[in-house]
């Protein structure tokens, strides 16, 4: 599973317009955190630590936890409000989530075993077709990552969803097929000799 950021709170209560920009004023980033039964809270959170979970991708799709009034509270961040000249955050709205909430999420694909595929070995190229994959998981239980292993890999083959083992609960949110993820296809000098020899061929029928 993804690590899990963790951010204080403090709980505020005057909101508006005003109190927002008074927050920014004093290095807090003013949010909300809503959902589930209870009722909406809002929060500031320090603003380096924010910038910093912004900037490197930890604050959007992906689990963290808020320290509220002493209280650890799962979250998701669901939307961020950015400054449209700094582009930096100014404003995040978080919803509660449990091991009963289940979420579609963009997941990184990793590659096993490159260095030991026959296909690769004998010159072919890995063709990733797709990066990330989108998976159905339980909120409080989003993988990192999911491996697709090349061990057997040949040029020509066509490596699907299929061949990927997921965690527990996880499903992929495209179920209407079986699709492509990568292939291992042929080294470019090969394909442009196979050109070569069918021009080759086709001029020499032209002259007969």
């Amino acid at each position: 599973m993804s690590e899990t950021e963790t951010f204080e709170c403090d709980v505020r209560d005057a909101i508006g317009k005003g109190a927002s920009r008074a927050a920014r004023r004093g290095g807090r980033i003013p949010a909300v955190v809503y959902g589930g039964d209870e009722a909406p809270v809002s929060i500031t959170l320090d603003y380096n630590e924010i910038q910093k979970a912004y900037f490197s991708g930890q604050l959007t799709g992906r689990l963290a936890t808020l320290n509220i009034a002493g209280k650890a509270q799962p979250v998701l961040p669901r939307d961020v409000q950015v400054d449209r000249v700094r582009d930096t955050p100014i404003h995040v709205d978080f919803i509660r989530v449990d091991e009963r909430t289940r979420i579609d999420v963009a997941v990184a694909v990793r590659f096993l075993n490159e260095d030991t595929s026959p296909g690769l070995k004998k010159g072919g190229v890995l063709n990733v077709v797709r990066h990330e994959v989108e998976l159905k998981c339980p909120a409080t239980r989003i993988p990192e990552f999911i491996e697709l292993d090349l061990a057997a890999a040949e040029i020509g083959d066509t490596l699907h969803m299929s061949a990927i083992t997921l965690p527990d609960g996880v499903t992929p949110t495209i179920t209407d097929r079986d699709f492509t993820v990568a292939t291992i296809v042929a080294p470019r000098t090969a394909k442009a000799d196979d050109e070569g020899e069918d021009a080759a061929e086709t001029e020499a029928e032209g002259e007969e």
